[in-house]
């Protein structure tokens, strides 16, 4: 048997997948259950945590409630492949409570979605009308405020 050549995938350091969470806003969450289910979000990136908005209610609020871990998937690449970025994190999803705590990650969201240049149509995922102002985020708690933590495992990976 002929060995293979087989080439590794360069890994990304801590620095440098950190830097890449902070600048990407979009994300996939696999929720566990009778099958994986995965679900785009929306995210920010505080430098220690991660913060998703979710509507209220739907499969992965089910799920959930039923198993908090999950996996959560980042990626950019280019249109022909030839450079990519990608990580990959499992943890365990918690939903904020403090009021101060909640306020702070849905002002990153207006900040987010404003610097970005993001269309009304993205406040549908979030639980609002695209026709709603921007800073009803902020004044009316239609979704719930998840954080990630206990993040046990990190793939960072990138072309070379």
């Amino acid at each position: 048997m002929i060995p293979l050549n087989i080439l590794k995938i360069p890994s990304m350091k801590k620095k440098e997948y950190d830097a890449f969470i902070a600048q990407e806003y979009v994300s996939r969450i696999a929720f566990k259950g009778d099958y994986p289910y995965i679900a785009p979000f929306l995210y920010v990136f505080d430098g220690q945590f991660i913060y998703f908005l979710s509507t209220k209610y739907g499969k992965k609020v089910e799920l959930l409630h039923t198993n908090p871990q999950v996996a959560v998937e980042i990626e950019n690449y280019s249109s022909d492949m030839s450079e990519y970025r990608f990580v990959t994190l499992q943890g365990r999803i918690n939903e904020v409570d403090e009021r101060s705590e909640k306020l702070k990650v849905r002002q990153m969201f207006v900040d987010m979605i404003k610097k970005n240049n993001l269309s009304p149509n993205v406040l549908a995922a979030l639980g609002h009308s695209p026709e709603d102002p921007l800073e009803s985020l902020l004044e009316e708690e239609r979704s719930t405020v998840w954080k990630l933590v206990d993040v046990k495992g990190i793939v960072a990976l990138k072309s070379s």
